[in-house]
């Protein structure tokens, strides 16, 4: 999600698309770099990941925290992650636990865990470095496809194609026409990224950023601003009349009630204690005793608390 430095813009990509129906409809990418790459120069919003300072450490850790979770959240515990470990090896250095106090209410803390592994892994294979290679970034530990080709793209400038929901929305109403991608990541939607894709490198880097900016902003999941869209002349979604989405319901993020949250209820009196906490402290968190239990163990399971002799918890001091 950072914005590599502005080479100028162009390039020829052939990204005719199927339609539902069969039929090649869809614009070409060389129709949409343009308007989407002028629209990002003018209206990106001035976040720290995107800055020059922020370097290739600055771009992983933001991926990292940003992966279901708005920018407004990121931004306060992303300032203070940086201010305190500027370098893979400060992170390194220090216990896994205090990745996971640092990493706050952000929700889903195994990402914690999988950062400090990744900076353990920098710092004993790469010299304390990011890798500038996609495949050394991909053989980090926690880092997936789209971590990888994410800030290959946005922290070094090189041609990849990065697929977050926004960029995946946003192919899939200008390109395909329909209104939302499938839950998960196609084949499909992978070729159609690459065929995307500008030639030029620079380019490529500028418009990985900008397609993801238009769909976090513009062609948002709900409530679409279409009228600010820079290619609503070309959106095939909106030519054929903003059809309803068709396919498989639309997977809802539910967390009342749920073992996620009773998750966070633990973990958040770990993270405020200075040492090992009794059992009957984290009992007081949630009146199910069978979920409380179940919850507790998952913790264990996934590394984010160390149980102690005599029914006493912490956050890990030792790497997984």
């Amino acid at each position: 999600m950072t914005a590599p430095t502005k080479p100028p813009h162009g390039g020829p990509a052939d990204a005719l698309s199927a339609s539902p129906l069969g039929e090649k409809s869809s614009p070409s990418g060389e129709h949409l770099h343009s308007p989407v790459i002028d629209w990002f120069d003018e209206h990106a919003r001035d976040l720290p990941w995107r800055r020059p300072e922020a370097g290739s450490w600055g771009v992983m850790v933001s991926e990292f925290m940003l992966q279901q979770t708005p920018v407004n959240r990121v931004l306060p515990v992303y300032e203070q992650w940086l201010a305190r470990w500027p370098r893979p090896a400060d992170l390194a250095a220090d216990a896994p636990g205090e990745a996971v106090r640092a990493w706050g209410r952000l929700g889903y803390p195994r990402r914690a865990l999988r950062l400090h592994g990744a900076a353990v892994a920098i710092t004993e294979r790469h010299g304390g470095d990011v890798p500038t290679e996609h495949s050394q970034l991909l053989a980090l530990p926690g880092i997936g496809e789209y971590t990888a080709a994410a800030v290959a793209s946005f922290a070094y400038g090189q041609r990849h194609a990065v697929l977050d929901t926004n960029v995946r929305r946003v192919f899939a109403r200008a390109v395909t026409g329909v209104q939302y991608p499938p839950n998960a990541t196609t084949a499909a939607e992978r070729k159609l990224a690459r065929a995307l894709l500008p030639e030029d490198e620079g380019v490529a880097a500028r418009w990985a950023a900008a397609s993801m900016e238009l769909g976090a902003l513009v062609c948002t999941a709900k409530n679409e601003t279409c009228h600010r869209c820079p290619i609503a002349a070309q959106c095939a979604w909106r030519l054929a009349g903003k059809p309803e989405h068709e396919g498989p319901a639309r997977r809802g993020q539910t967390y009342a009630g749920t073992d996620r949250q009773v998750r966070g209820k633990l973990l958040a009196v770990l993270r405020e204690a200075h040492g090992p906490v009794p059992q009957s402290a984290l009992d007081r968190v949630w009146h199910e005793p069978v979920q409380r239990a179940r919850a507790l163990d998952g913790l264990v399971a996934d590394g984010l608390v160390e149980p102690l002799p005599g029914g006493l918890y912490r956050l890990p001091l030792t790497r997984l």
